[in-house]
This record gives structure tokens, C-alpha cells and sequence, in this order.
């Protein structure tokens, strides 16, 4: 895999995961506790031998680049490196980056100096566990020009992707970016060609692209060049492509989330502590996910009930209810709380037992879930200061709202406390 170059497009502005990135690029958003996005396709890579990974980027990404630089350190015997390229305004290109393929092919001087067969193209927002080898190798055994990483879906997620048929070689003969309508349904295929059972491909009769992409090394410099004003890969270089080129398919059929929305995002960090078994395991020895190691103490927990739920290193637990929940590491929960359903990010850095006195003294509000506070269906994210006898639970089952200026927003019904947000002792959301 030495001749693959992986390229992870960060993605724009997180709008949809909003206000998680209101502070943060959508890659370094916390996920499971302790990891963050950019963390699984990183791992990805690492575990299919390809060390040779560039991240592009250009909204809020000083916590992207810090994160980088502390977690994915590579030897000096190896020439594997992790490294952003952020936007950047130049006399010959003054614009930011327009789209994925346009971000691409801004870096293009940068990325055709290095003698490669392929370029992988992947996606920073996905959770997934998958070993590039074998998709690298579908793409050279095919000797394919584009090959796209595919996967069944059911008609109601269908219309969120772009979907594809292909003749009997595998080979896509026609592509549509979210159909809708009866531009969705000429697009159901037979599934069962892709192993799934007649149940299941009665249940899932579309093929996904995954938005991961092999491209041959001069394929893709030829395209970005010949398609000018394309600025997106799904919309409109991989189309044109499948008329022109042959494109070729490696069907994934195992577990997949785009993890874009804040919804999505809340279901997929709570699935992890479904049993028996989660539909996704960050317990694989043989293809483990990496992250910034932090050396932390182990969770205190004091006389607390907790189920089906994820803690964190570095946690202090005190006589609470936790349910259902995901805390991030340097969670503090005090006395009488009950966390059910939720996602405490926690914090960057622990107050001590002298300045959480101070601030008491001083009618402030330190870090962490003051006592006998009620959270559910809530996502609350880092340094958050929530007070005492608080309760968010939206009490009236809102959808959508934006109350930014006190310090949260509600999103598919989900309660978002923002970052470093203060909520008073009895506040009830």
C-alpha cells in the first residue's frame, strides 16, 4: 500500500452539525467518549498499511491541527505522516474551497508530486471500520480508473445518496445524486447479486456510494483538469466519469453511518452501548481505532447506578443514575443526578477542589452536572458548566430551536448544550 496516497476531505462548514462545530473543523467533533471523527478513517488507513495521509480543510481547524499533531506521530525510519492542508487563498486561485473535488484540485500541485498508482479519497464524518486493502485491490484486479466503495440501502435512506447501477461486470452505467420521486424508484436494483438474502434485498433495493473513492493516479489529475468548473465529486466528476471511464464497484456490507446531522451523530454514539453487541466495536485487537493517548486517572465512581453505558478515563461519578449514556473523559456528575440517554462530552481540563470552592463561594458555577440535575435525550459538550436542581429534558418536546444566547439549541429533538455554555442552578429546558 505504499503506492496509495489517502486524501480525508474534512468537509465544509458542519451547518448540519451545528453547534458542535461552531467552535471545532466537522473531523474534530468528540466521538464515543474519547476519540474524534478524523479518528476513523485515520485508523483506517493505519490498520490497511497506508501511512500517507493528507486531511483537507478549511473552517475552524486549529483543534484539528492540534489533535493531529499530538496523536498520529510516525517514526523516522518510516516516511508516513499525517498532516492538514488547510484552505488558502493564492494570486491564481483566490477563492476557498468550492466543493470536495474543488479542494482536491486546488492541492493538485501538492498531491501529482508524489509518484503513487492511486489516490483514496474518503470522508471525515463516517463511522465504519474497513480495510482499504481489499477495496484497493477490487480497483487493480478490475483495472478500473474509479472504483466506488457501495452498499445497499432501504428507499428511506436512499434519496440522501447518490445511487448507481451497473451492468453484470460491476461496472456503473448510470448515477444519480439523490433522486427523489420516480427518479428514485428507476434506480432499485436486485440486490441479491450482492449476496444479501431475499429478505434483505426486498428490504434494501438501492446501491449507495459511500462517497469513498479509488482514483488511478493520472485519472484523477486528468479529470480535475478537464472539468474545470466541477466542483464536487458526487454531483457531477464521478457522472461524467462513469460515461467516459470505466468505474467499477466494491460493494461494504456491513455496518456504515454518515454521522453528518446532529441526529445521526446522538444514534450513533448511544448505539455503542446497545447489548449484546453494538452495531459498531471499538474493541477490535486485530483493527483498533487510535487516538491522542491523554494519561489519565481511572473514573471514580461512587456509589452510582450505571447501565448500558460508556464512562470515559478521568471520570468523578457521585452518587447518581446514569442510563443509556455516553460520558466523555473528565466528566464530573455530581450527587442525586440522573443521566439517561445523553452524551457528556466532558472537559479539556479538571478544575481543582480549590477553585471549584472559589466558585461555589462566589455563586458561580464550575465544570461538569451540579447535583441533583436531570439530563435526558440531551447532548451536552465540552466544559459545560450546568448548575444545580437543573433540569434538560425538553419539557415541551421541541424540534428545532436556536436559543444560542442561552447557551443551547435543540436539534431532532435533542437538547445541544454548547461548549464552555454556563446554565443557572434551576434552569429547566
Amino acid at each position: 500500500m505504499k503506492r496509495v496516497l489517502a486524501i480525508i476531505l474534512g468537509g465544509g462548514a458542519g451547518t448540519r452539525l451545528y453547534p458542535l462545530t461552531k467552535r471545532r473543523a466537522k473531523p474534530a467533533v468528540p466521538l464515543a467518549g474519547k476519540y474524534r471523527l478524523i479518528d476513523i478513517p485515520v485508523s483506517n488507513c493505519i490498520n490497511s498499511e497506508i501511512n500517507t495521509i493528507y486531511v483537507l480543510t478549511q473552517f475552524n481547524s486549529a483543534s484539528l491541527n492540534r489533535h493531529i499533531a499530538r496523536t498520529y506521530t510516525f517514526g523516522g525510519l518510516t516516511d508516513g505522516f499525517v498532516e492538514v492542508l488547510a484552505a488558502q487563498q493564492t494570486p491564481e486561485n483566490p477563492n476557498w474551497f468550492q466543493g470536495t473535488a474543488d479542494a482536491v484540485r486546488q492541492y493538485l500541485w501538492l498531491l501529482a508530486d508524489w509518484d503513487v498508482d492511486e489516490y483514496l479519497i474518503l470522508s471525515g464524518d463516517h463511522l465504519y471500520r474497513m480495510d482499504y486493502r481489499q477495496f484497493v485491490q477490487r480497483h487493480r484486479e478490475t483495472q478500473a480508473d474509479i472504483t466506488l466503495s457501495v452498499l445497499p440501502v432501504d428507499e428511506k435512506a436512499a434519496s440522501g445518496f447518490g445511487l448507481i447501477k451497473v451492468d453484470g461486470t460491476g461496472r456503473v452505467i448510470d448515477f444519480r445524486e439523490k433522486p427523489s420521486g420516480e427518479a428514485l424508484r428507476a434506480m432499485r436494483v436486485d440486490t441479491t447479486r450482492y449476496g444479501l438474502s431475499s429478505e434483505e434485498a426486498h428490504r434494501k433495493p438501492y446501491i449507495a456510494s459511500m462517497g469513498i473513492y479509488v482514483f488511478k493516479r493520472q485519472v484523477l489529475i486528468d479529470l480535475l483538469q478537464q472539468l474545470a468548473e466541477a466542483t464536487d465529486f458526487g454531483k457531477e466528476i464521478i457522472p461524467a466519469a462513469a460515461r467516459t471511464h470505466l468505474v467499477q464497484t466494491y460493494v461494504f456490507n456491513d455496518y456504515w453511518e454518515d454521522i453528518g446531522t446532529i441526529g445521526s451523530f446522538y444514534e450513533a454514539n448511544l448505539a455503542l452501548t446497545q447489548q449484546p453487541r453494538p452495531p459498531f466495536s471499538f474493541y477490535d485487537e486485530a483493527a483498533p481505532i487510535y487516538t491522542r493517548p491523554r494519561y489519565l486517572p481511572p473514573s471514580k465512581i461512587l456509589s452510582c447506578t450505571i447501565t448500558e453505558s460508556i464512562i470515559s478515563e478521568g471520570c468523578i461519578l457521585k452518587e447518581c443514575q446514569v442510563h443509556h449514556s455516553v460520558l466523555g473523559v473528565r466528566s464530573r456528575v455530581e450527587s442525586g443526578c440522573v443521566i439517561d440517554h445523553s452524551l457528556l462530552m466532558g472537559a479539556d481540563f479538571y478544575q481543582h477542589a480549590g477553585q471549584r470552592s472559589a466558585l461555589l463561594e462566589q455563586q458561580k458555577i464550575p465544570m461538569g452536572i451540579g447535583a441533583n440535575s436531570v439530563i435526558r435525550k440531551a447532548i451536552i459538550d465540552k466544559n459545560a458548566c450546568i448548575g444545580r436542581d437543573v433540569k434538560i429534558i425538553n419539557k415541551d418536546h421541541v424540534e428545532e430551536s436556536n436559543r444560542e444566547d442561552q447557551g443551547f439549541y435543540i436539534r431532532s429533538g435533542v437538547v445541544v448544550i454548547i461548549k464552555n455554555a454556563v446554565i443557572p442552578d434551576g434552569t429547566v429546558i
